[in-house]
Parts: structure tokens; C-alpha cells; sequence
């Protein structure tokens, strides 16, 4: 029996029948989609600017036009929700497989 695409990660989008991708997104960026529309942040915005940038605070403060301590603190929180190891080469590489295809749905 297999798993969802949630269980599976990207190889369950890449691999799965059902190609399961708004599982896969809610997944992998629920609870910082839920954050966010909670209390009103960017934290979504934030990661992808991170990512988009190379991983520069430097660049994604530039993007995003904040300052680097809140570029800081915003990842801090990903941090707080996700759990300590969200940008291992894996878990980053999730993450930002959910950003693009999140972007994508939304056209």
C-alpha cells in the first residue's frame, strides 16, 4: 500500500498516481500558510524570498524591503514551526518544490 502524497514527500507527487499536489503543498506548507493568515505575516513570503535569493539574508531583505533583523526573526519562526532541521538539503528541497508548485496553482 502507498502513501499519500503528504506521507511520500515529492516522490509522491513525481511518483504517486494521483500526482496528489495540493496534498503535497498543504503538507509541506500548511502550518506556515496557517500561520500567516492566523496572525497576518509574511513567514510564506519570507522563505520563498530566502530560497529565491540563494539562502541570502542579504538579498531576500533587499526583496522583501525589511530590514535583516526581521528577515532573521521571521526564519526564526519557521524554525519554531517547522522544527530545527527545515533547511536540510531535504527539507529545503521540499520546501521549495512546495513554494513553486504552490505558485504555480495559483497562476
Amino acid at each position: 500500500a502507498g502513501g499519500s502524497a503528504g506521507e511520500l514527500g515529492f516522490l509522491g507527487v513525481l511518483l504517486g498516481e494521483d500526482h496528489d499536489v495540493d496534498g503535497f503543498v498543504k503538507a509541506t506548507l500548511g502550518p506556515l500558510l496557517e500561520y500567516d493568515d492566523r496572525r497576518g505575516t509574511q513567514l510564506v513570503r519570507t522563505l520563498a524570498a530566502y530560497f529565491g535569493c540563494g539562502g541570502s539574508l542579504t538579498r531576500a531583505k533587499e526583496e522583501l524591503h525589511v530590514h535583516i533583523n526581521t528577515v532573521v526573526q521571521r526564519l526564526d519562526r519557521v524554525q519554531a514551526i517547522l522544527g530545527p532541521d527545515w533547511n536540510s538539503p531535504e527539507n529545503a528541497l521540499e520546501l521549495q518544490l512546495a513554494l513553486r508548485l504552490r505558485l504555480l496553482s495559483l497562476g
